[in-house]
């Protein structure tokens, strides 16, 4: 299973086609509503939120609510293009008004994307490297969202730190698995921890007002996984590779850790490897910790997957930096566009995606692709033979 997205932040709309897409598959058009909005959520959001309000329209690979197993295209509209009609028409003239994006804002893709391109308008950059792009990619992902969850597998993600305020947690490889869904979507910052949440929302409140912007970590954490999913033969497929080069597709993530991540680097293996143990109970083996997040080999092993990831401050800032004018070559300040404080809660519910996809490929990859009654069969074998080997 696979995505395509297409549009631009100020354009018509935003297209994803969803290719590998297995046949039987309910799909609730409601729940990608509500990812959407969930992307849109956050407490430090700009102007940008007020305007749209995302919703999913279906336009192919779905017959009354579930999919017919051929690709399935979708796409969420722009409100905003009624004021960007002129500026940004597929054909015509350019208005005799059109101010052309001359200073590019330092952090963004502005400057590099038009040497890259060789247009003299970094307009043609920031419209497809912004991260309203990522609109599609959610929608796109309660695709995968939907697979997943019928397997019994689910995905939920909370927000770490913003800025220099962390929330405290007592091993979280083995105890995020426990959070709840209503502890964090009730919270303006999606975290867990009531007292943290506040104190990030003043770390956002002092933001505004010195007109900076922030970033932070959040983790995406996977219930109900079977052991053995990815690969451990093709590098390509191990699951590390495959999971971290997708949330770094995400804009402004500089950052992934599995488990324990960069601290198994500071200690020594009897503190970092996970000891296996027999559970006689439920015939399976388990592991009496979990500081490799899930996965080992490339593999997951049953246990939780949970993965954090770090997020930049946004780069367009309301006191800009210096920057260098691409007509005069004279310094100026970067350009501005209407942006957020700190989008590190919405960036989290995209990770949600890009895993959940990363993962149903994984998934057809071993138990079949081609409808969902075949799928669930190989998995019931599949959880048969493990028993038995457990036994």
């Amino acid at each position: 299973m696979r995505y395509y997205t297409a549009g631009e932040s100020h354009g018509q709309g935003l297209v994803a086609i969803i290719e590998g897409v297995p046949a039987g598959l309910k799909v609730s058009e409601q729940q990608i509503n509500i990812d959407l909005a969930r992307r849109q959520s956050g407490y430090g959001r700009g102007g940008r939120q007020k305007i749209e309000r995302d919703t999913v329209q279906v336009i192919s690979g779905i017959r009354f609510g579930r999919t017919m197993g051929s690709p399935v295209a979708m796409i969420v509209k722009n409100r905003d293009w009624e004021n960007w009609t002129d500026r940004m028409a597929p054909f015509g003239e350019a208005p005799l008004d059109l101010v052309r994006e001359v200073t590019p804002r330092p952090g963004h893709a502005d400057l590099v994307g038009a040497l890259k391109t060789n247009t003299d308008d970094c307009r043609n950059i920031l419209e497809r490297s912004s991260a309203r792009t990522t609109a599609p990619r959610v929608a796109a992902a309660g695709i995968a969202r939907e697979f997943l969850a019928e397997l019994g597998v689910d995905i939920f993600s909370y927000v770490v730190s913003i800025g220099s305020v962390s929330m405290r947690e007592e091993d979280p490889y083995m105890n995020a698995a426990q959070y709840t869904p209503l502890a964090i979507e009730t919270s303006e910052v999606r975290c867990p921890d009531a007292e943290a949440t506040e104190a990030m929302k003043r770390e956002i409140d002092r933001a505004i007002k010195t007109k900076d912007s922030l970033g932070g970590t959040f983790r995406v954490v996977v219930r109900g996984l079977l052991p053995g999913v990815g690969d451990y033969a093709v590098p390509t497929e191990r699951l590390t590779s495959t999971i971290g080069g997708a949330l770094f597709s995400i804009p402004a993530i500089k950052g992934v850790e599995f488990g324990m991540g960069f601290e198994c680097a500071r200690r020594p293996g009897s503190q970092v490897h996970d000891p296996i143990e027999l559970d006689r109970v439920n015939a399976n083996f388990t592991r009496t910790s979990n500081n490799a997040g899930g996965l080992e080999g490339g593999m997951t092993t049953g246990m939780p997957l949970v993965v954090t990831a770090a997020m930049k401050p946004i780069p367009t800032l309301m006191q800009p930096l210096q920057t260098v004018n691409l007509d005069t070559l004279e310094v100026a300040q970067a350009s501005k566009e209407r942006s957020d404080v700190c989008a590190v809660p919405a960036a989290a519910v995209v990770a949600e995606g890009e895993v959940a996809f990363a993962l149903a490929d994984a998934y057809m990859r071993k138990f079949g692709s081609d409808n969902m009654a075949d799928i669930k069969a190989a998995i019931k074998a599949y959880k048969q033979r493990l028993n038995t080997m457990s036994r």
